[in-house]
């Protein structure tokens, strides 16, 4: 069946001709690109080719074969850019007419001057060409007339085109607008996901779902300061604004929240995935020239957020540094405690838990403002008898013993927001989702393990070896704490914040009333104090050593080690001091323990770490030993 591509396309495109919708073939593809794989055409309209670029959005139209080499496909959406003084096309949007054709024509490379406008010259029945002098012209000019003719000929002579001029588009109209330079008509808005370095002008719409905070920084090149903030359109599309020095000063306090914007005359470049969780592989950078308009009129077609939620149990297999969205029922709210950054800049730190219908809970930590504000009124509600139903867009995923989530810059918390997902975990909660157990994944499951509890006795840790292995052996053992070591229980640490983490390493005396820590290679007059307890665990089985850290040091001697260290050292209170002591022991635990052969000096040993330490609630055990004990009749059977 022959296939008529559209004629003279690729000049008309070139042209200006944006809203053509032209047939034509690829006759060539090339993979470029390391870190973003990115697919350049070579496009045919069966007398001339012309490069394009396909946008990544259409990435898995290749990937599928559905786009190939032979393909007659039609431009839907598109653009022409000017790259290093040479045309290009960028495709943004396509159907594929045909999937697998023949090579139409024979295409040559579209030059410059076949782009160009050219006069269209009349056939030998239409008269005389404008430009020849006619009869009426004087024959007593001598020589003057024959140079005339002679030029006149020689300008006028053009050779008859083969093909059909190219559409030359209509001057734009700028009457009554005063005087206007050049290129500066207003640029075309187009989807975000659109959006590509290969655009000369282009402009957006789109709406502030969240600012960062103004931070300031020392390199190399001195001190600056920057600020981004995140961009949504009505198709959907997400972008990364970033703003420096000087442009910082003109935009800060113009960008707020929730308001549309119209933008322009900015350079993209590649995202910086480190700090930039959005789904795109661009990011704006704001310049002097730039434009950043407010919209006066609300556009209802562009959402006030977007949400990807995650399930809780989803988290277990997520990985470290990851953001993503989640929804959940707030459970519990402890306090709001002061942390000393690394800065030396003091910030607050709040720890609550989420549930959701995954039968998981997870720990989402507050940093900073959040604390204050939404973790306040979380705790209020909480105290109060209410569990609120709490989104949060752009929480981090820490994988330090277990997993949890946390707040960043980026982050935005929404209490008990009109979101179908919302409306659902309200409803599973309130007919009988408060009651149900959910297994938490904050250190409370055994990361590299697997997510059902393996049981073991004490004796069975060095009858089979556990802790040999290249990996780490992740069990839980049943047991009585019957010893701890009282002259060394904790040590000196460090209080600054490294990103959203404790430093904790050991610091050392600088002078009479300092301290210095080495990593952070910075003095400061108070340290911390953190657990690092030395104890005996027995049960029915046998006893064996075991350390613990700051957490399960204070789950399982019940106050911080600073209260203790004070207690002992600062106050002297021996008494006080070896009643905690005592209370603790002979208490029964649920034990989550990490085992794991290490060098000390030129020995292997196998150390045992406690992970977390729960009294063992007699419900659960007594629900646990029931289910083991059905188990074993159902295998006898």
């Amino acid at each position: 069946m022959p296939v008529n591509l559209t004629p003279n396309a690729i000049s008309a495109v070139i042209g200006g001709d944006l809203n053509l919708k032209p047939l034509v073939q690829v006759v060539d593809i090339k993979l470029i690109g390391s870190s973003q794989d990115r697919y350049r055409l070579l496009i045919s309209d069966s007398i001339s080719t012309q490069q394009a670029m396909l946008a990544t959005q259409l990435n898995d139209r290749m990937k599928t074969g559905s786009v190939r080499k032979g393909s007659v496909i039609q431009l839907i959406d598109y653009i022409c850019s000017t790259v290093q003084n040479r045309k290009i096309i960028v495709v943004l949007n396509l159907e594929t007419i045909i999937p697998d054709c023949e090579i139409i024509g024979n295409p040559r490379p579209l030059m410059e001057s076949d782009s160009a406008p050219k006069p269209l010259l009349s056939g030998d029945s239409m008269g005389p060409p404008r430009n020849v002098i006619s009869s009426s012209v004087p024959m007593n000019s001598g020589s003057k007339m024959q140079n005339a003719r002679s030029t006149v000929v020689q300008q006028s002579y053009q050779p008859r085109p083969t093909v059909q001029p190219p559409y030359q588009p209509p001057a734009p109209n700028y009457r009554n607008h005063g005087a206007i330079v050049k290129n500066e008509a207003p640029a075309r808005i187009i989807p975000i996901a659109a959006l590509n370095p290969y655009q000369g002008r282009w402009a957006i719409k789109a709406r502030v779902t969240a600012k960062g905070d103004l931070r300031r920084y020392n390199n190399a090149r001195g001190d600056g300061k920057v600020f981004s903030f995140d961009l949504l359109d009505s198709d959907g599309g997400e972008i990364r604004v970033t703003c420096f020095n000087a442009v910082v000063d003109r935009f800060y306090d113009s960008i707020d929240v929730g308001k549309v914007y119209m933008i322009s005359k900015g350079s993209l470049k590649p995202a910086q995935k480190n700090f930039n969780h959005l789904k795109n592989e661009w990011e704006i950078f704001l310049e002097a020239t730039s434009s950043v308009e407010v919209c006066p009129d609300e556009d209802s077609s562009i959402p006030k957020q977007q949400f990807s939620f995650s399930r809780i149990i989803e988290i277990e297999n997520t990985e470290n540094n990851s953001v993503l969205d989640i929804i959940g029922v707030v459970t519990s709210v402890n306090p709001s405690v002061p942390i000393l950054r690394k800065n030396g800049m003091e910030t607050q730190r709040r720890v609550l838990n989420l549930k959701d219908q995954s039968g998981r809970s997870v720990e989402l930590t507050l940093w900073g403002e959040f604390c204050n504000k939404e973790g306040r009124e979380l705790q209020d509600m909480v105290d109060s008898g209410f569990f609120p139903v709490l989104a949060v867009k752009a929480g981090k995923v820490n994988d330090f013993s277990g997993k949890s989530v946390g707040t960043i810059s980026a982050s935005q918390l929404f209490i008990n927001p009109e979101f179908p997902e919302a409306y659902s975990l309200r409803q599973w909660f309130d007919s009988g989702g408060k009651d149900t157990v959910s297994q938490s994944i904050s250190r409370d499951i055994m990361p590299g393990g697997k997510r059902n509890e393996i049981r073991k006795t004490v004796s069975q840790i060095k009858e089979e070896g556990l802790g040999r292995a290249d990996k780490p052996d992740w069990v839980s053992v049943k047991a009585y704490v019957s010893f701890i070591k009282t002259d060394t229980f904790c040590y000196t640490a460090c209080p600054l914040m490294i990103g959203d983490r404790q430093c904790s390493k050991k610091v050392i005396k600088s002078g009479d009333t300092r301290w210095q820590c080495e990593r952070c290679n910075q003095e400061f007059e108070e340290c911390d104090y953190r657990y690092l307890i030395q104890a005996q665990v027995q049960d029915h089985t046998g006893l064996t050593w075991v350390t613990a850290f700051q957490e399960t040091g204070e789950e399982i001697l019940g106050c911080s080690a600073k209260q203790l260290y004070s207690l002992k050292n600062d106050e002297q209170d021996d008494g006080r001091f070896e009643e905690i002591i005592r209370q603790s022991l002979f208490n029964q635990y649920l034990l989550k323990l990490k085992i794991k052969e290490e060098m000390y000096g030129d020995e292997q040993k196998v150390k045992i770490t406690v992970v977390k330490a729960e009294k063992v609630d007699p419900s659960s055990e007594s629900r646990y030993l029931l289910d083991l004990i059905s188990n074993v009749s159902q295998q006898r059977l």
